[in-house]
């Protein structure tokens, strides 16, 4: 028992001037993050700087990866002479049909180049004839089964129209895919610019063609929320820019603070100036406590919004970072002394019950 206290001893002996050592570079140890005094900000007077209650419009919305459009088409009519294709969808209307089955409505260019006009007439090979062709082809079918059919035909939808309609990813290459109309290429393009440049592009196939284009979904402006993690690891949070959020707003999307966090928190804005940094410090008291909104300010495009840590839980993991290698090696040095004294005396305690015979 006295060989383990002084095995004990012998270990807090060697822990104590290390554990001084780290003492005396504490402050350099927690010092990593100063907040805006390190930087030589490019400052603006708070009130001309947007946020809450006094937001501003952010710029021209510009397309970039991974933005998702959606597309409408509004008007996609064929270059004459046109012919029918799988899935074209006409409009028929036939006079001297059957009382009891007429035709008229929308019918699909089936499968096999065929358009079923339905019991009790069956099905008619139109596709790669125009729409006249196609007319004159049906109204020669129906003159088995009713006298002097006259057919009305138009196309109502096209095949490819099915292509363009509906949300299209903006590709890592900057370009939308319209299916059997080929790529556009739009990054860095406004609605408005994007809206001529598809509607050039479908010029080649289609008469005077009309789209309608938006934004489905705003993936390309982001802003980030960094929070320190006082030695246990950054975290690093990635959003979508909407035009309306302020610092509230951001930091209500992680849940509100940690407990390794600190109340200093500033925005970071990037510059198009090489070694400016625009440095915005936020006063979180004041936002959240008093109902200010002088530092809450609307977050752009690119912000970085950062939390730093709370230096003195900083400090309590880098001496357990520290320590914790040599407690373990304590811990193992204890347990092997204590399971050699304890095997030691039951081999004495053993040894004294036997009997000389």
């Amino acid at each position: 028992m006295m060989n383990l206290k002084r095995d004990y001893r012998s270990s807090i002996s060697l822990l104590l001037p290390a554990l001084c050592c780290l003492l005396a570079t504490g402050c350099q140890l927690t010092g990593r993050h100063q907040g805006p005094a390190q930087y030589t900000p490019v400052m603006e007077p708070h009130g001309s700087m947007p946020k809450e209650l006094s937001k501003t419009a952010l710029p021209k919305y510009t397309i970039e990866p991974p933005d998702i459009l959606l597309i409408e088409a509004i008007t996609l009519n064929p270059k004459a002479p046109y012919a029918l294709r799988t899935n074209d969808v006409l409009y028929l209307e036939v006079e001297g049909a059957l009382p009891d089955a007429p035709i008229t409505g929308l019918f699909v260019v089936e499968v096999g180049g065929v358009v079923n006009l339905g019991i009790p007439y069956g099905s008619v090979q139109i596709a790669g004839m125009t729409v006249p062709q196609a007319k004159q082809a049906m109204e020669a079918y129906l003159k088995s089964h009713v006298i002097n059919p006259v057919v009305f035909a138009s196309i109502s939808q096209l095949a490819g129209q099915q292509q363009i309609a509906g949300e299209h990813l903006v590709g890592p290459d900057g370009s939308v895919n319209l299916g059997s109309y080929g790529s556009v290429q739009i990054v860095g393009q406004t609605t408005d610019q994007a809206k001529f440049t598809i509607e050039q592009h479908l010029s080649q196939y289609l008469d005077a063609p009309e789209v309608a284009v938006n934004v489905y979904a705003y993936n390309s402006k982001v802003y980030y929320i960094i929070t320190e993690g006082a030695g246990l690891g950054d975290g690093v949070y990635r959003f979508p820019i909407t035009g309306n959020e302020t610092v509230l707003d951001a930091i209500s999307n992680i849940n509100g603070l940690s407990e390794v966090s600190s109340s200093r928190i500033w925005v970071a804005r990037p510059s198009p100036h090489a070694g400016d940094v625009q440095i915005m410090p936020v006063d979180w008291k004041a936002i959240t406590a008093q109902g200010s909104t002088t530092t809450n300010y609307q977050l752009m495009p690119g912000d970085r919004l950062f939390v730093a840590e709370d230096k003195y839980v900083r400090f309590d993991t880098t001496i357990a970072k520290f320590t914790a290698p040599l407690e373990r090696i304590m811990g193992f040095s204890l347990l092997g002394a204590g399971t050699a004294t304890r095997f030691s005396g039951r081999v004495l305690q053993g040894g004294g019950d036997q009997r000389v015979r």
